[in-house]
């Protein structure tokens, strides 16, 4: 089943049917995280972007303004690569994804996706991810943000897309210092519970 955006483009419904149960369980209601620390320095628009985007330290603040919880935790315990992207160990945590901010042009203070860290009771923000399909892209052509060109094209991750979604994306760690560097898809220090009910370890031949 799929939902259409306002701009017209089709999201899985399964990506909207589980709405915000990991934002409002009884373990996160009341116990929002604040985002870590920022990785520094930053360039004037990331900063103007984590800025913008500080509100959605609390999830409920981001279900309030379009934002639908994927619920799983995705994790690449050993890394993976679909072809075109290559994710090294470590974890993308749980998206939060907006429909209505899906379309052919990037706005840096409207990513499609927020990131979020599972701790303790709690999710904590730790990245922004901007995403474009591939159907909508400019030009058939790779769209660009902060100096820096979005991956791909590539399939759908699932379970939380369907792999036939082939998209481009770039994900920005504007809370959590990945090791790697900002813009690396994974985050090695971002955990996933090992075994969680919502955890989803994606193996290296997963694609």
């Amino acid at each position: 089943m799929l939902f259409r955006s306002t701009n017209g483009y089709h999201v899985p419904f399964l990506l909207l049917a589980s709405v915000t149960l990991l934002a409002v369980s009884p373990g996160t209601s009341h116990a929002q995280g604040k985002a870590a620390a920022a990785p520094a320095p930053m360039s004037p628009d990331l900063q103007a972007a984590r800025t913008a985007l500080a509100k959605y330290s609390d999830p409920l603040a981001a279900v309030k303004d379009g934002y639908f919880s994927t619920l799983a935790c995705i994790d690449f315990p050993d890394g993976a690569t679909d072809g075109t992207v290559v994710y090294p160990p470590g974890a993308m945590g749980v998206h939060f994804l907006n429909p209505a901010n899906i379309g052919p042009t990037l706005d840096a203070t409207k990513p499609q996706v927020l990131i979020y860290e599972p701790v303790g009771d709690k999710l904590v923000l730790a990245a922004a991810e901007w995403f474009v399909p591939v159907q909508v892209a400019p030009g058939g052509t790779a769209p660009s943000i902060f100096g820096q060109t979005l991956a791909g094209p590539m399939d759908g991750h699932e379970p939380i897309m369907p792999a036939s979604l082939r998209h481009y994306d770039l994900h920005v760690w504007l809370w959590k210092d990945n090791p790697r560097g900002m813009f690396v898809s994974t985050n090695a220090a971002l955990k996933c519970a090992p075994g969680a009910a919502y955890t989803v370890a994606i193996g290296a031949h997963h694609h």
